[in-house]
């Protein structure tokens, strides 16, 4: 049945679909698929995110040491939180670094995108690989590099 065919695929991130659906109708899946997730930490910023002075709402006054830890220039001002200057919470481009991941998340910013590629397609008559799949797939082998 030439399952040796798939056993280089597997590695890393990768894993295995089985269906009956169309080809055509699989590739579109896949192509179209994306869900938005918050970054973590050294994933790179697709915009700048910068807090102005001034009061800071969305937090409870419990949050203020915790804001001040993730090294944002806050202070209670009557029970509220306050940023006492304009604060670049991460710059489009840079790696996020673990405070602003965390500030992300409270403030309800996704900046991550998953994706799933097609790296190859077997059927019992057919085998195909994907170039942009295959592309990801060495790609994650870099990243996993010492």
């Amino acid at each position: 049945m030439n399952y040796e065919l798939l056993l280089d695929f597997l590695q890393g991130d990768t894993g295995l679909f089985f269906t009956n659906l169309p080809r055509d109708d699989v590739e579109r899946l896949f192509r179209e698929f994306e869900e938005h997730d918050f970054a973590r930490t050294g994933s790179i910023a697709t915009e700048t995110v910068e807090l102005k002075e001034g009061p800071l709402e969305q937090f409870t006054h419990e949050m203020e040491p915790f804001l001040r830890k993730q090294g944002m220039p806050v202070r209670l001002n009557k029970g509220a939180v306050e940023l006492v200057a304009d604060h670049i919470v991460c710059e489009e481009g840079k790696p996020i670094s673990p405070e602003a991941a965390q500030t992300l998340r409270l403030l309800g910013m996704q900046m991550a995108t998953f994706r799933l590629y097609l790296v190859c397609r077997w059927s019992s008559d057919d085998f195909e690989t994907y170039k942009e799949g295959l592309a990801q797939l060495r790609a994650g082998e870099a990243d996993d590099s010492p």
